[in-house]
Parts: structure tokens; sequence; C-alpha cells
């Protein structure tokens, strides 16, 4: 889920569409095991309401009334709570159980004088229902019976709730983000390219490199580059190397960073080589975390061990590379890659961004694929 841009304020996602059904669900199984038998008037207060009334009252399973009004203010005022009067009420209510169904309640001082003018009508008896409710600032005494989201006192939007007119119609709740900055996350594409030795993800990263004008990081150019300017983490990189360990995830984190720094401006990234467990998975995600973006996609390119085998052998006849001509060495490679690889897979699926594309097939063909998966 990507940011979005309300006016001149950026907001980042914050409850799904799923959570608040599950929670307007539970509301509704409350207030009919209360009323059922009874015939309730459900009164929502404009303009926020309107969503979560029209969702809860698709819930409730026994006749009932609905009305909808407007507080008006004194004038001057902004949430100070002086209501004077409820506009729109045309329901006789004296003598009859009332819901009142709200948006948010925060401090309570609009709820409270709803509820006094509600009460003096006479009513049998009065509850509220509410979408959100914020317990860190609500100050008030009255009791609101039905909440589905408790929230921290954060600006939301979305579902019913707007920012200066805009966002009402959005189906989930987004919250007002602390990076004013669409440039990380809305406009960029960082893609995970992953596929065992022989895939074909260095020919297949310079075509989705030039096609989508991303940054293509391939933790072997990386490593290469720092250690070739003899740069500190280079350094330490070729520390590790030179007493044949592997350089450690965090120095590789940190290397990240610092192309993320250089082409802060950029469209987006294409990660290939890393990460390949499940630690630098997280690691990246955290990283990316603090870059105010994170991952769109993970391509993986499924190719059978055969074919891997003789492409390798191929390229190990043009290259002259003794380690891509022993087809026992090179099966033992995809048989430990596989081996290591496939919780990562599972990491991203879970996230619902892994995608597997058939990789065998012209350059074209798989090219194709590829960004058809993206583009969707």
């Amino acid at each position: 889920m990507k940011k979005i841009k309300l006016h001149d304020k950026i907001f980042e996602p914050f409850i799904s569409e799923e959570k608040i059904d599950q929670a307007v669900s539970e509301v509704a199984k409350k207030i009919t095991n209360k009323y059922e038998g009874k015939t309730p008037v459900f009164i929502g207060v404009l303009n926020g309401c309107f969503y979560f009334t029209a969702d809860l009252l698709k819930k409730i399973d026994f006749d009932c009334e609905v009305s909808f009004v407007k507080v008006a203010s004194y004038q001057g005022t902004q949430t100070t709570g002086n209501v004077r009067q409820l506009l729109g009420l045309d329901q006789k209510i004296k003598g009859r159980d009332v819901i009142i169904i709200e948006d948010i309640v925060d401090t309570g001082n609009t709820i409270e004088a709803v509820i006094e003018i509600i009460t003096n009508m006479g009513v049998s008896s009065v509850a509220v229902a509410t979408l959100l409710m914020k317990p860190d600032v609500y100050d008030k005494k009255v009791k609101i019976d039905y909440v589905a989201l408790n929230i921290d006192p954060e600006f939301v939007v979305g579902y019913g709730l707007d920012y200066d007119g805009l966002g009402r119609n959005l189906n989930q709740l987004y919250v007002l983000s602390q990076a004013q900055n669409l440039k990380s996350d809305e406009d960029m594409l960082n893609i995970v390219l992953f596929g065992p030795p022989g895939a074909g993800k260095g020919t297949q990263a310079i075509k989705l490199k030039d096609k989508y004008n991303l940054v293509h990081l391939s933790t072997g150019d990386i490593l290469r580059k720092e250690i070739g300017e003899g740069s500190e983490l280079g350094t330490l990189a070729k520390s590790f190397m030179n007493k044949g360990e592997l350089v450690p995830d965090g120095v590789v984190i940190d290397m990240i960073e610092n192309c993320l720094n250089d082409y802060k401006d950029s469209n987006g990234f294409i990660f290939d080589g890393f990460p390949r467990t499940t630690e630098q998975a997280k690691a990246l995600d955290n990283l990316l975390q603090k870059h105010d973006a994170g991952i769109d996609t993970m391509l993986s390119l499924e190719v059978d061990d055969e074919e891997l085998v003789d492409r390798i052998v191929k390229r190990g006849k043009e290259s002259g590379r003794e380690d891509d001509k022993n087809e026992s060495v090179i099966f033992n490679r995809i048989v430990t890659y596989n081996k290591k690889t496939s919780p990562l897979k599972s990491y991203y699926d879970e996230q619902g961004k892994y995608n597997s594309i058939t990789g065998v097939g012209t350059v074209e063909e798989v090219f194709d694929r590829l960004i058809t998966s993206i583009d969707s």
C-alpha cells in the first residue's frame, strides 16, 4: 500500500479495509445482542459517519430505524463542542431507544453535547457507537458504549473522515505521515530480482533498469566498488574476504545504505544478489523503512535445474571460468542455493510480494513476463 497526498499533506496506510470490517462486525454483534427484539433508532452524526453507518447497518439483523443529523455550533468555534442544536432530526424519538453513530470520538466535547440534547428529548435510553476513539485524550464522563477501534491521538483520514473535504471515499484509514515526502515511496519502484545461478538475472536486470529508469544494485558490484575506492567499509569487507569468510550482513547493509543516499532522487532500485536469506530480507526492510520506502515486488525467475546446468556449462565454455565447467559442482551450487533461499520466497509471499516468473524462453519473452507482473 502506497502513501497518498491530499491537498498539501502526505498520509500513509494506517488500518486496512479488512481490519475495519472485522471491527465493525464485532460492534454489530454486540448491538444485536443488546437490542434484538427492540426497534431502536440509529442517529448518525454527519458528515464523517456515513461510511461507518452504512456498513454497520448492513450487519444489523433486526428491525431498526435510521436518521442523520448535523451539528450546529456557535460561530467562531472550531472543536470546542459549543453545540446549540441538531439539524435534520425528523424522527420522533421520545420514549425510544437511541444509538448515536459517530465517526470518531476524541476529547468528547461534541458527543457530550449531542447526548445531552437527545436525552432532553425524552428518550428511553441513549447509547453511542463510534468507529474510532482516542482514549488518551477523551476527558468526559459520558460512556462510549461501542468502540470499533481505539487509536492514538493522530490525524486520520479515509472511511468517511476527511482532510479539508478530501479522503472520505477511501476504503481504508490513513494517518498523517511524519515524512511529508512522497518521492521515497509513492514514485519509487523497488524490486528484488531473485533466481538461481544461470537464471538470467543479470540480463533482465539491465533491461528492467533501462525500462523503468532504476538503479541496479548488485551486491558484487557494490563490494568491488567499495574495495576499489578503499573506503572504510571496503577495507572492512576485504578483511573478511581475505580470510575466506563471508562479508557480514551488517557491512553489506551499510554499503547499500550508502547507495540509497547516493541515489536518493532515483526512481527506485533493483536489488540483485541481496537479500538471499530471511534475515537479510528483514534487515533490508528495516533499512528501507528508515528511508520511508519499501520493497514493491519480489520477482523470482524459475528455471528447472537441468536447464540451469546446461546454461552455466555453456557460459563456462565462453568465459573460461573453471567453476562453470564442472556439471556436478554446478548442480551442487544450485541445490545449495534452493535450500537456502526457499524460506526467502515464503517471507515475501507472506507479504503478498512474491511473484514467480517462468525464466525459460527468449530474453524478450521472459522480459515481457517481468514487466507484465510489475505493471499489474
